[in-house]
């Protein structure tokens, strides 16, 4: 049978029938409810016109309906497009403008679906979220779907300033199902628990299919909630749960409450590592295992911990399959491209039957990602002895905040399109909560405040790319032909800086 996502949902439906799979704010759904809603998802898409190998965009918030006809559109042969529901209207609708899908669904609620709403493409149907989950006609036919058709775009930042698409195949998406229980040592009596949304790739492949392909119940919450998290997790009897280091880092700067060992939660898979001491006081405290993993957009196989196995402070080792079994491989290479000597660092290349099928609309950049066969990562990394693999630095100019990764060059065309903006720099700087804060160098043209451009920006950038940090500057590093030298500006703080957070 094919490696698809709607396969992957009929046979756990034919398995598990009415035992209880997704629990979402008081409401759960069996998982031969699950098949019922997505089949009749997928006739509404039929009934709008979608064929095999048209796109549907989405955005919604996490939502049940959310999942199904995510899958329903699957089913019917389409590629899942999720748009981020928090962001300024312009960034989804630009990502619209460039898929040109055949359908949309729109949960108003949000302000980005209620501003794709007022101004929709020509031609395009737009459905809300309700009207496609009021459905409920089994279809009388499903296009056949292979393994190797698009089944979702996923929005990732790159270096450009414009988010590339990355293209994701069935198989991707059923291979990362298959191997993510299997990795963790998940099975029919867990319940996976996540916050993060269904618009990132952690969301769908890991928990929601994960979920799936090993039998277990699902639970979606709305949103992270540092407050609610341990709540959460006690109430729903989650045994295991996803999260990104810096979320982990917000539980830890909570005061301390019973309920957070008062839970079921046996894992807590996350990235990145944290050093051994902070690694060991993460878990006496919370009483939970960590489990490090490493993915990118581009391929969720990377590598992970093994079953029972401590290595502290790397990523693991390569990510195989249950079933197939060493299906990626590795190479660590120099600027040249040539393999470099263990415990030395290089660019960690990777090649297995998860990699994207390439950035949609963007030949040259996918021709650069996947040179000769591999996936270029642009991380640097070295190996050990034991083959554990260690993240050293990025090659590429990303900023990965709070598990978010973001492009300086967009939030630098925001500013510099302020009118009391000259010129931007915006970098990485060290954070507290792992990862790395946004800090803006900017030179103004006319008098302003950071609570101004702050202003600014919120109002043209999801959250997560506003700067937290702004310091005005009298001028910028160039190079003789004026490009900009970031390197030659301060990587901490200088304490000149405005702090968001701190009101200033």
């Amino acid at each position: 049978m094919e490696r698809t996502t709607g396969n992957l949902v009929d046979r756990a439906a034919a398995r598990f029938v009415d035992r209880p799979w997704l629990h979402f704010d008081g409401r759960v759904t069996t998982f031969a409810e699950l098949k019922q809603r997505s089949d009749s998802a997928a006739a509404e898409f039929l009934k709008l016109g979608v064929s095999p190998g048209d796109r549907v965009a989405f955005c919604a918030p996490n939502s049940p309906d959310l999942v199904f006809q995510w899958l329903g559109a699957n089913k019917a042969g389409a590629t899942f497009v999720p748009l981020n529901p928090a962001a300024p209207a312009s960034e989804p609708a630009g990502v619209v403008e460039r898929t040109k899908p055949r359908a949309m669904v729109l949960d108003s609620r949000s302000r980005a679906a209620a501003g794709l709403a007022s101004n929709p493409p020509d031609a395009v149907p737009v459905a809300g979220i309700d009207e496609i989950a009021a459905g409920r006609q089994t279809p009388r036919f499903l296009p056949e779907v292979r393994a190797g058709d698009l089944a979702a775009f996923i929005a990732t930042s790159g270096t450009t300033g414009i988010p590339k698409l990355v293209m994701h195949t069935h198989a991707t998406y059923v291979l990362t199902a298959e191997g993510f229980p299997w990795w963790l040592g998940l099975g029919e009596a867990d319940r996976l628990m996540t916050s993060l949304p269904l618009f990132h790739l952690n969301a769908q492949v890991y928990s929601t299919l994960g979920s799936l392909a090993a039998g277990a119940a699902l639970v979606l919450l709305p949103r992270f909630s540092a407050s609610r998290f341990w709540d959460e997790a006690a109430a729903h009897g989650a045994t295991q749960v996803n999260a990104i280091g810096a979320m982990v880092e917000i539980l830890m700067r909570r005061p301390e409450r019973d309920v957070e060992r008062n839970h079921r939660v046996r894992f807590v898979y996350t990235a990145p590592a944290f050093t051994e001491e902070r690694h060991r006081e993460i878990e006496r405290r919370f009483g939970v295992r960590i489990v490090i993993g490493y993915g990118q957009s581009e391929s969720p196989y990377g590598a992970i911990w093994p079953r029972g196995e401590t290595p502290y402070g790397s990523m693991g080792k390569l990510r195989q399959h249950p079933e197939l079994g060493e299906i990626n491989q590795a190479r660590i290479v120099d600027v040249e491209g040539a393999d470099v000597a263990r415990g030395e660092t290089g660019e960690l290349l990777l090649r297995n039957p998860a990699v994207m099928r390439g950035y949609f609309g963007m030949p040259e950049e996918t021709e650069a990602a996947l040179e000769g066969g591999w996936l270029h990562t642009g991380d640097l990394v070295h190996e050990d002895q034991d083959g554990y693999l260690y993240f050293v630095s990025r090659k590429k100019e990303v900023i990965r905040r709070r598990g978010e990764n973001l492009s300086p060059a967009e939030v630098e065309a925001v500013l510099d399109g302020c009118p009391a903006v000259v010129e931007s720099a915006v970098i990485g700087v060290p954070s507290e909560l792992s990862d790395e804060d946004v800090k803006a160098f900017v030179i103004p043209g006319c008098e302003t405040t950071a609570a101004e451009l702050w202003a600014w920006c919120a109002a043209r950038l999801a959250p997560f790319k506003v700067p937290r940090y702004i310091e005005f500057v009298d001028e910028l590093p160039h190079s003789p032909t004026q490009r900009l030298l970031k390197r030659e500006l301060p990587g901490k703080l200088t304490g000149r800086e405005h702090d968001s957070e701190a009101g200033a």
